[in-house]
């Protein structure tokens, strides 16, 4: 009798940390793309600067050149 009372209970507790694992395995993925994606906005941030800083001289300067 006790021993099928051991048995019983290590699929249960497989089960228990398999969810733990899994929760532990989607968390990090999470990390990783919210780590990748910061990483690129950073590496890209200053040529979108640079291309944000063009178009605001252009629409600033074009229609002032118009109107002299």
């Amino acid at each position: 009798m006790a021993e099928e009372g051991s048995k019983a209970a290590g699929p249960i507790r497989m089960v228990a940390i398999n969810n733990m694992v899994e929760n532990m395995r989607y968390k990090s993925q999470i990390l990783a793309r919210t780590n990748k994606l910061e990483s690129g906005i950073m590496d890209s941030g200053l040529v979108g600067f640079a291309a944000g800083m063009l178009v605001a001289l252009v629409l600033i300067v074009v229609p002032a050149l118009v109107l002299m």
